[in-house]
């Protein structure tokens, strides 16, 4: 047994269902957490000494797996240098070589960087800072936001107020929610033929409230938590044409789609579009740290004559900027376009007998991410209980069963994943 005080002390696991509020759970809990007691690679280690292949990169952040030894001297290395310093007034050079490494690596008009503390606050800041930007352009009546339905943007309430007003988990605070435009999500699949009609809608609502839409939100090509919707890339090639005719923003969340988990750096490629705003987390320091950024063009930026109203306490923290640019180096440095493809393939392949099994209405893939829809939500309990006696961690939501592995999973892991994923889905 390994020394680890971990080890030596069980887990107050008692108190934590009494007294620790876990996301998008009551209180008490109804059921336990897992007591993870160390991570490496792709594996979580449970008190009990189970190891779990985590299938979800801990909600899609840690590309590159736990305790990698890059990302640990990077922040050991800053460490001895400074936790932290107010970005008030004072830089860093850690936030000064990240933001560098951002505007290299996304598109050329996005020049400016706002860095915040997590992705709801980076969403946050995008909505607030399209809202200052027309406000101090003299377009007073623009007060509201046009998105899709079954999105997903984040739990702050900004972010909430954009997110799927019905179906989203935020129905309940929907009386203190501004009232934005919502559209139907995009219907024309990644994979299917582009017709034009599938953006009427978007062109209608922005033809006729143009005046009062502050930007168009959205996450490109893939909806996330709202229901891992793949949609085409033309219907944002068209949106783009539709904003700057009608003199809307465009902002694209690329919270969960950025760095690589698509097949292209950032979702955003596959039309190559441009956005006037960008919003870049989770992945973003390689799942080491909460950090976000903001990402916008001159146009927006020196749009904003007087000082834009946001600074959060932790704002460019030293650490999470340190680990950032290590985890981004990581991913450049790494044949990450290869090693997604290969992920693609190895999804497509061995997920593909999911679609014939009793109660599953459709599996897709997209990059790094794997999709089983079922035609009504299970007693996901049971199976979350199954899928990790078999040692695989996954947190299914809705009808959905999906995975989004760390990239350095291998292909023996990935296929023990999806052979586990077969066979819980099998035995409902």
């Amino acid at each position: 047994m390994p020394s680890d005080p971990y080890w030596i002390k069980v887990m107050d696991i008692d108190f934590d269902g009494r007294h620790i509020w876990h996301p998008y759970s009551a209180m008490p809990a109804q059921s336990n957490a897992l007591p993870v007691v160390s991570a490496d690679g792709v594996y979580l280690t449970l008190e009990n000494g189970r190891r779990l292949i985590d299938g979800m990169s801990s909600w899609w952040a840690c590309i590159h797996g736990y305790n990698h030894p890059v990302l640990n001297a990077a922040i050991q290395s800053q460490l001895s240098q400074m936790a932290h310093v107010m970005f008030g007034g004072l830089t860093h050079e850690p936030a000064i070589s990240l933001a560098k490494r951002l505007i290299d690596i996304t598109a050329e008009p996005l020049q400016h960087v706002f860095f915040a503390d997590s992705g709801s606050v980076g969403v946050e800041v995008a909505m607030k800072m399209a809202a200052q930007y027309c406000f101090e352009q003299g377009f007073y009546n623009k007060k509201r936001f046009l998105t899709f339905r079954q999105g997903y943007h984040g739990d702050t309430f900004g972010a909430m107020s954009v997110c799927d007003p019905v179906t989203g988990m935020h129905h309940k605070f929907r009386r203190l929610l501004n009232n934005h435009i919502f559209i139907e999500s995009p219907q024309c699949g990644f994979h299917q033929q582009w017709a034009d009609h599938y953006i009427t809608e978007l062109e209608v609502h922005l033809s006729q409230h143009h005046e009062e839409i502050i930007a168009v939100i959205v996450e490109p090509v893939v909806q996330g938590a709202g229901g891992m919707n793949f949609y085409h890339p033309n219907y944002l090639k068209k949106a783009r044409v539709l904003c700057d005719r009608y003199d809307v923003l465009l902002i694209f969340d690329e919270i969960a789609t950025g760095f690589g988990r698509t097949g292209e750096l950032f979702a955003y490629q596959h039309a190559q579009v441009v956005p006037d705003i960008l919003v870049l987390g989770k992945a973003l320091t390689g799942g080491y740290m909460t950090l976000s950024a903001v990402l916008t063009n001159s146009r927006v930026a020196e749009g904003i004559n007087e000082p834009f109203m946001h600074g959060p306490t932790f704002m460019a923290n030293p650490l999470a900027c340190a680990v950032a640019r290590a985890a981004i180096d990581l991913l450049l440095s790494g044949g990450w376009q290869i090693n997604i493809k290969r992920l693609e393939k190895q999804l497509t392949r061995q997920l593909a007998a999911c679609a014939d099994l009793k109660g599953v209405k459709s599996v897709r893939v997209l990059g790094a991410i794997g999709v089983i829809e079922l035609h009504q939500e299970p007693n996901w309990s049971d199976v979350q209980n199954q899928l990790v006696t078999n040692g695989v961690w996954l947190r299914p939501f809705k009808n959905l069963l999906y995975t989004m592995p760390p990239y350095i999973i291998n292909e023996q892991q990935l296929t023990y994943l999806t052979e586990t994923i077969y066979k819980t889905l099998s035995q409902l």
